[in-house]
């Protein structure tokens, strides 16, 4: 894609917003490719946000991110919804067509994925068991990762067992229910463990949960990312086991809407993982 002298835009709506670190994230890449453009923080109340979509193209927009709240009430005023997004039930992507229509894209599933392969580049899905904790929206985008990368059993575990359930009903086969009074039980031959819960976030209470049935070889993953390491990923640290943090789910998800907005599919070098590390 060329675009010539044409200034490139595109920006994240959220209400509030200001705290995102979208902007730093996607202005580093504009500058590493010497893009002329911008991206920037679009505060947008709930009751706005059909305008502010629709004002997009209007503006010279290429798209825009989504945050919260937005995320599901997008679903229903796009002209289109990719699959993916359509299966998390969320858009957090918004590309402007050439004729101003609007598509919603969820690019958190691969940003899942794509993080845990590049901190272990060895690591399959189908190499065992998966213990996924939580059944909200970051849940919703992990188990649709592991379920296109061939995951073959994993098991649900959720503090609301009915949200769980109707998840797993939803998805169906190879997720299976765990109550949440059990979830230590089941980690005695899994390969992953992944925490897609608030518990950890900074001014949350830390996740409960005891590793000692964990294989030590077993990754751990917190999506997570306020603070980096999480008191989940520090216990699994100290006791052998390889992590993976929730900044480099953040730095891949937006890849490809860099890419559909600005024609270049950018990388995650150390440079930009440095940079964004001394934002949080």
């Amino acid at each position: 894609m060329t675009h010539g002298s044409k200034f490139l835009m595109a920006g994240v709506m959220g209400w509030p917003v200001m705290h995102s670190r979208s902007p730093k994230l996607h202005n580093f890449w504009l500058q590493q490719y010497g893009l002329s453009g911008t991206y920037v923080p679009l505060e947008i109340k709930q009751d706005q946000l059909e305008q502010a979509l629709r004002a997009l193209p209007v503006l010279n927009f290429a798209g825009c991110n989504l945050t919260i709240p937005h995320k599901e009430a997008a679903l229903r005023l796009v002209d289109s919804v990719d699959p993916v997004a359509r299966r998390i039930g969320a858009v957090n992507t918004i590309v402007v067509g050439p004729d101003g229509e609007l598509e919603g894209r969820n690019t958190d599933a691969y940003g899942f994925i794509s993080s845990v392969c590049d901190a272990r580049p060895d690591w399959h899905a189908g190499d065992g068991p998966i213990v996924v904790l939580g059944a909200g929206g970051g849940a919703r985008a992990v188990l649709t990762a592991l379920i296109e990368a061939g995951a073959q059993e994993i098991w649900l575990a959720n503090r609301n067992l009915a949200r769980a359930e109707a998840l797993a009903q939803e998805f169906g086969p190879p997720i299976a229910i765990c109550e949440w009074s059990k979830r230590h039980e089941v980690l005695d031959d899994a390969a992953m463990l992944v925490n897609t819960t608030s518990l950890g976030m900074l001014g949350q209470p830390p996740l409960d949960i005891v590793l000692q049935a964990l294989p030590s070889a077993a990754i751990v993953c917190d999506i997570v990312y306020v603070p980096l390491e999480t008191p989940l990923l520090a216990a699994a640290r100290r006791r052998g086991n390889p992590t993976v943090d929730g900044l480099g789910m953040l730095l891949h998800q937006a890849r490809p809407a860099f890419e559909a907005w600005f024609g270049v599919l950018p990388e995650v070098s150390p440079a930009l993982r440095t940079m964004m590390e001394a934002t949080l």
